[in-house]
């Protein structure tokens, strides 16, 4: 067990707001609220910002390794590269591929989320529209037949956290339903939904945009589509990619204006390249290029996925879009955290919670992690 230390000086961002020259005490791999042991190390982070650990819930991989098709060494890979750049806690997202290969994924993924390595599992596809499907293989969608879509919970053995699916194909409204009932976060994503479809997924029970704007209609003005639904209703969370590529600031303020800070969730939709480098990679069965941080279909040049990690969102939140830094942890730790069902373990600095936090300078750029106590990126402040 890690030993007692305390993080002293630092502006510390709390669920009732920011305590400037603020007082961490760790306790093992938890946060305490009694008092340190006279002896306990003190890390001086005056000048810095102390935010909870960031929480990731659509990844599908990074530092060169993919979350759908790599080892378990590659998978361990992946989230060490995202544990370096903030994320203390992380789910692995699939792309489309055959049921088979998916379920067999699902297991070994679920191996890792037992070990504690992963927070679940997110499938993404294949029961999503082909008029929509971004940088998913056409030839193995499917529609979200119930019995299908509840294979592949099964495969997870209670490791599913979030299918994302397309409502408005046969079966949509039921899997929706089924979802909810097995306590599955239900996403609305990668589809041509109507405004009037989107109302109906969510009163079967969807809770989440998967990144709102990004593979669905377009708002119209005779035609409002998903994005209207998905912003309106307080039931819903909305995913954001804030890389400067998926969406316009405009879009990003749009979105937080709407549906408020307590019901955005920012994540990366990160694949191999993220914290890695440009060149070429397959995203499932697709070959992607990736150039000046970019990542693209070879074949057709439709955007897949990013290379972002959630430490460059934050700092882009606070600086170039300059939201408040508290609404950027929500959106970066509690809400996502809350989807989960893990926000009585991580996504605030509260006491007994786990020791996951993020150390950031003046300039909000990432200076320290640490992960249940222990420094995964050790600030070395003098």
């Amino acid at each position: 067990m890690a030993p007692s230390k305390v993080l002293a000086g630092a502006r510390v961002v709390l669920p009732t707001g920011i305590v400037h020259d603020g007082r961490v005490i760790i306790d093992g791999a938890r946060i305490s609220g009694g008092q340190a042991p006279a002896d306990a190390p003190v890390t001086d982070l005056s000048g810095h910002w102390l935010v909870p650990g960031f929480v990731d819930i659509h990844n599908h991989g990074g530092g060169g390794a993919s979350f759908t098709s790599g080892t378990v060494e590659d998978v361990l890979r992946g989230i060490h590269t995202h544990r370096l750049h903030g994320t203390t806690t992380v789910v692995a997202s699939t792309v489309t591929g055959d049921m088979h290969g998916l379920a067999e994924r699902a297991g070994m993924l679920s191996e890792l989320a037992e070990q504690g390595d992963l927070a679940g599992i997110h499938f993404e596809g294949p029961f999503i529209s082909p008029c929509r499907k971004g940088a998913h293989s056409e030839e193995l969608l499917r529609d979200p037949d119930p019995a299908e879509v509840r294979k592949l919970v099964d495969a997870a053995r209670g490791r599913a956290s979030m299918v994302t699916l397309a409502p408005e194909l046969p079966g949509g409204l039921d899997s929706v339903r089924l979802l909810a009932e097995h306590g599955v976060i239900a996403a609305i994503g990668h589809t041509d939904a109507t405004y009037e479809q989107t109302q109906a997924a969510i009163d079967a029970g969807a809770t989440v945009a998967t990144h709102l704007f990004n593979a669905m209609p377009a708002l119209g003005h005779r035609t409002p589509g998903p994005i209207a639904a998905l912003l309106e209703d307080e039931r819903i969370t909305v995913e954001l990619i804030n890389d400067g590529t998926h969406l316009h600031p405009a879009s990003l303020e749009l979105a937080f204006h709407h549906a408020g800070p307590d019901r955005v969730a920012f994540i990366t939709d990160a694949m191999d390249a993220a914290g890695f480098g440009d060149g070429r990679y397959m995203l499932g069965p697709l070959e992607v290029e990736v150039a000046d941080g970019v990542a693209r279909l070879v074949e057709g040049g439709s955007i897949a996925g990013s290379t972002l990690t959630l430490d460059r969102a934050f700092q882009r939140a606070v600086t170039v879009d300059r939201l408040p830094v508290e609404d950027v942890v929500a959106a970066i730790s509690a809400n996502p955290a809350r989807l989960l069902g893990v926000y009585d373990r991580v996504g605030s600095l509260e006491p007994g919670k786990d020791a996951d936090l993020v150390v950031l300078d003046a300039d909000f750029a990432l200076k320290g992690v640490m992960r249940k106590g222990e420094w995964v990126v050790d600030p070395q402040l003098g």
